[in-house]
């Protein structure tokens, strides 16, 4: 089947709350602007509360968004202490399951799992078995109860983990648990586990190789991380599917995106030819 689709994205938008007032944020809505800026035909399945005003920002860096209808938009407000950040769900939009997705789609060669309120049921990844699939793990690590503070929540799932060929995740998502590491090195073929400024580790099958990143003065690190994972999924066509010369373009594009703030860090169209041209 021949989807009309490059890249496919499945995930929440969010409404970030921020003494700047409501914005846009969330993995889809980075990557869609990654994903756009390398020229591919992206799609998105989403949820969010009927006519989300937010919805206007996503539009235009999408080809086609499918929207299931939420009871609210997902919704993140962070707080920040002397002892490091808290962070708070205040409202979370429809899941979105493997009946959810168009059958038009099921053939896209790119598919990025982007869960950030553990929205995306795992037995999506059984749909896609023709199609690359990249997981950022995030989202099914999180578990909040009625005053919506944000904990640590253990996943680690090989059936669904066969199914999934790339595998990210920072080191701050597992501090709480830090020997996941290993358990998926040892369970999927491609795990990048990223260090912020120290570069990461690239996992294949199990071995790791470290990686660096370009030092570069830090304004906001929000959003570096997806950036990195789209950047990563969407450059291998360009590479010939070469991970050791598509983690060089990924750190290439994270690395902008510290120096600028909100979705504006997400590369232009001329950053990321020069990345691909820096790989080779």
């Amino acid at each position: 089947m021949t989807s009309p689709l490059d890249y496919l994205l499945i995930g929440h938008l969010t409404a970030d709350l921020t003494p700047s007032g409501r914005l846009l944020g969330g993995t889809v809505s980075y990557a869609a602007r990654v994903v756009n800026a390398f020229g591919l035909r992206g799609g998105i399945l989403t949820s969010a509360a009927p006519g989300e005003p937010l919805l206007a920002e996503l539009r235009p860096y999408t080809d086609h968004l499918t929207l299931l209808p939420g009871d609210s938009t997902s919704t993140f407000e962070n707080v920040y202490t002397p002892a490091g950040r808290i962070q708070f769900i205040r409202g979370v939009a429809a899941k979105i399951t493997a009946a959810d997705v168009p059958t038009a789609w099921l053939g896209t060669p790119l598919v990025h799992l982007a869960p950030l309120t553990d929205e995306v049921d795992p037995q999506i990844a059984h749909q896609f078995r023709d199609s690359t699939v990249l997981l950022t793990l995030q989202g099914w690590l999180r578990r909040w109860e009625n005053d919506g503070r944000v904990r640590f929540k253990r996943w680690f799932d090989p059936d669904v983990l066969q199914d999934i060929d790339i595998v990210v995740f920072s080191e701050e998502d597992i501090a709480e648990a830090p020997s996941l590491e290993q358990e998926f090195a040892g369970a999927v073929r491609h795990l990048f586990v990223t260090r912020a400024e120290h570069g990461g580790t690239y996992y294949f099958e199990g071995q790791p190789v470290d990686y660096s990143t370009p030092q570069v003065e830090v304004v906001h690190p929000t959003g570096a991380g997806d950036v990195f994972a789209a950047g990563l999924l969407a450059s291998l066509p360009s590479l010939d599917y070469d991970y050791s010369r598509a983690v060089q373009v990924a750190a290439q594009l994270g690395a902008i995106s510290v120096t600028r703030s909100g979705l504006a860090s997400a590369p232009t169209a001329d950053e990321v030819q020069a990345a691909l041209a820096a790989a080779g």
